[in-house]
């Protein structure tokens, strides 16, 4: 939605904020905030607040940011958006506090000086926010359950920076660029880049479902506010007593209620519409709340036209149906081929996917839309991908043979992996060693090279280093250890490491 930026000098030796360097952060921030811009440096020049504005609520100047309160104690930058600010307001101001706006960044302001950081728990949206604090002297920091909007910080000891892209906090001078071994090889494990690294050593991602609080006396820790695979075993402990005829029923009044909620906005809202049934339900819903001439936009590949492939067909049938404005953009290999240095620009940190939401965000912002649903998330709630069937045959399969087959299973790798990658996938090498556990079947699912192949891509001392770094493994069970469910297992796998890593991040970039 827009572009945040944070310097704060915390340190007694470190030198003043610099406007220049702000500026600079931020101003390379352009893409995710073209309709304002705007910067509040203390007096004491110890902390400076920036922001690039993509205006979505309250389209006036009094929903310009940095946003101020309390005669000065509080200052915010903010990135996103609160679904439910309007409630949260009218509970505010049952309390006694005053409006001067109509944005829900105020609202952000005003739930922090009633609640502090228990503020969290009361919020449903996307966001990443840094407030400064001038009574405690400090910046507090947070970042939404799913990792939606993006939050990167460095800090070298002396000075604390935050923004909303790594590209932009590469506009300092004093981060540490050397390359970071876990970013670097986590990226050819996933094809994209696991939080909280990032390619720069000096540089990190605020974790999804964390805050952080940096002080005179430096960085604290960070805390989680949400965490999903305990939400998840939340609902594994406390079922619901609906029967099966219920359950369309509750998810239609679930869905309803998510769609309302995420149509609140002063411009129009579209939907990405494929031929899915994530985004043809999210068309279906926004028509029946009422909205009226909603926008849908198709993407449609040439070269698929007229094969099964082609999603062109079934969408504007749905758009027909429910009578959107509908409008399908074909992109070809030579779009691709004429866009591709735009497109890797664009990019903040290196992925493989978001090639789609990049064409597709282009063609709705040439159609004057700047916010548009999209059905991402769907496939990971409702268990609509293969591997939420194949990932438990697997784990069942090989964890019927015992433990003893993971020595066994490693020998395997090491004798079948240089003969089997010159027939098929060099993942069949590890069926054994890995197959048997959630998190290892996961990563034969989902990852793009396996660790044995890595020496032969990168440094080995770095592959060594970033392995040892990342315990992916170890990160995937602790994913899945207190769940039960098997649905639930993949659920949590997919939500936590692709979705966020990945198609998440990818939204962000891309449509920005």
């Amino acid at each position: 939605m827009c572009g945040i930026a944070a310097i704060f000098s915390y340190h007694q030796n470190s030198p003043p904020v610099e406007q220049d360097e702000l500026l600079s952060i931020r101003d390379a921030m352009i893409s995710r905030g073209p309709d304002g811009e705007g910067v509040w440096i203390s007096e004491d020049k110890r902390v400076g607040l920036a922001h690039r504005r993509l205006s979505i609520i309250d389209l006036m100047s009094s929903g310009a940011q940095p946003m101020t309160a309390y005669n000065g104690r509080l200052h915010i930058v903010f990135n996103g958006e609160i679904y439910n600010y309007r409630d949260l307001r009218s509970d505010l101001e049952k309390k006694g506090y005053y409006f001067h706006s109509q944005s829900d960044t105020e609202v952000l302001l005003h739930l922090y000086a009633d609640k502090g950081d228990e503020m969290l728990h009361d919020l449903r949206g996307m966001y990443a926010f840094a407030i400064w604090d001038e009574s405690k002297r400090g910046l507090f920091l947070a970042r939404d359950p799913f990792g939606i909007k993006p939050l990167y910080y460095a800090d070298n000891g002396y000075t604390f920076r935050a923004a909303s892209q790594v590209k932009a906090l590469l506009k300092s001078r004093t981060i540490d660029s050397s390359p970071d071994a876990a970013g670097h090889v986590g990226f050819f494990i996933w094809g994209s880049v696991p939080e909280p690294y990032t390619l720069f050593n000096g540089i990190r991602a605020l974790p999804a479902g964390t805050y952080l609080w940096v002080g005179e006396n430096g960085q604290g820790r960070i805390k989680k506010h949400c965490n999903i695979s305990e939400e998840l075993v939340n609902i594994t402990k406390n079922p619901g007593q609906l029967n099966r005829d219920q359950v369309p029923d509750m998810i239609h009044s679930i869905l309803s209620d998510s769609i309302a909620h995420h149509m609140i906005a002063d411009v129009p809202v579209g939907v990405f519409l494929s031929s899915g049934l994530d985004s043809t339900t999210l068309t279906a819903l926004a028509v029946e709340s009422g909205i009226k001439d909603l926008h849908t936009v198709t993407l449609g590949f040439k070269e698929f036209h007229g094969t099964e492939n082609d999603e062109a067909p079934l969408a504007e049938k749905v758009a027909e149906y429910y009578g959107t404005v509908h409008r399908t953009v074909w992109v070809t290999k030579k779009d691709f081929q004429m866009e591709f240095p735009r497109l890797i620009k664009a990019m903040d940190q290196p992925s493989i996917d978001g090639v789609n939401t990049y064409f597709v965000s282009r063609a709705a912002a040439e159609t004057g839309l700047k916010v548009a649903m999209s059905g991402l998330g769907g496939d990971e709630l409702f268990g609509s991908y293969p591997g939420f069937r194949e990932i438990p045959k697997m784990v069942k399969l090989f964890d019927l043979l015992g433990p003893d087959w993971v020595g066994i299973g490693k020998g395997f790798r090491r004798i079948t992996s240089p003969v089997l990658k010159y027939f098929t996938s060099p993942k069949y090498a590890g069926l054994l060693e890995y197959g048997g556990s959630w998190g290892g079947a996961y990563l034969l699912r989902r990852g793009m090279f396996m660790p044995w192949e890595l020496p032969e891509i990168l440094d080995a001392d770095m592959v060594r280093t970033g392995w040892n770094e990342l315990q992916p493994l170890l990160h995937l069970e602790e994913t899945v250890r207190e769940i039960d469910s098997e649905h639930l297992k993949v659920s949590a796998l997919e939500m936590s490491w692709y979705m966020r890593n990945q198609l998440l991040r990818d939204a962000d970039w891309a449509g920005m």
